[in-house]
């Protein structure tokens, strides 16, 4: 694994989509878009005010100096506006794994084929640069739009995970898991994503 390259400016793109490092100074844009209860319900937190939004950048920033995740900024190229965030998450070195989550985007951006284009990117480039062995997705069990989401990225359901994390109400909840492993990839790419080979 290229572990190196997670220490490294990585930016993404195709045709729909532009992944930027998160520090990029467009990060403000987000709060055009993140005010949105909508958004955070099965996120484990909420961003309600300047403050929240504040917390949340700095949080993201050094999680990212820590280690622990690589975000990025979305930008929708057909509009050239910021459309939310993602990130290689749970970054796992010695099992040359991460998980790709905490993605989000503003309403105006959901439902446009993007979140396919930005996750063709983030596992093109983790599993043919990076060389991750595995790349893991979860999604709350109540929420049935990720759970789509991620199954039509060819992503193999693996089983649920119970009181996998506390919510922003203190309540206990499930995530279900799913994973792509690299000697997968090649027949992914070519089933689920050929419209950007």
């Amino acid at each position: 694994m290229k572990s190196e390259l997670l220490q490294s400016n990585i930016i993404l793109e195709n045709d729909k989509v532009l992944l930027l490092p998160f520090e990029n100074e467009r990060n403000i844009e987000l709060k055009e878009i993140i005010f949105d209860d909508e958004i955070w319900k099965y996120m484990g937190m909420y961003v309600k005010n300047d403050i929240d939004f504040e917390n949340y950048i700095q949080n993201t920033l050094k999680q990212k100096a820590d280690g622990i995740c690589y975000p990025f900024l979305i930008i929708n190229k057909v509009t050239n506006k910021v459309a939310g965030s993602t990130r290689y998450g749970y970054l796992n070195h010695a099992s040359q794994k991460c998980e790709i989550g905490w993605t989000w985007y503003g309403k105006q951006f959901q439902g446009t084929g993007l979140n396919k284009a930005c996750k063709y990117e983030l596992l093109n480039f983790g599993f043919e640069n990076i060389q991750f062995r595995r790349i893991q997705f979860s999604a709350d069990l109540e929420n049935k739009k990720s759970q789509r989401a991620i199954e039509k990225l060819g992503a193999v359901k693996e089983g649920i995970f119970r009181n996998n994390y506390v919510d922003a109400e203190g309540k206990s909840k499930d995530d279900v898991y799913y994973s792509i492993i690299l000697e997968d990839w090649e027949f992914t790419k070519r089933e689920c994503f050929s419209e950007f080979i």
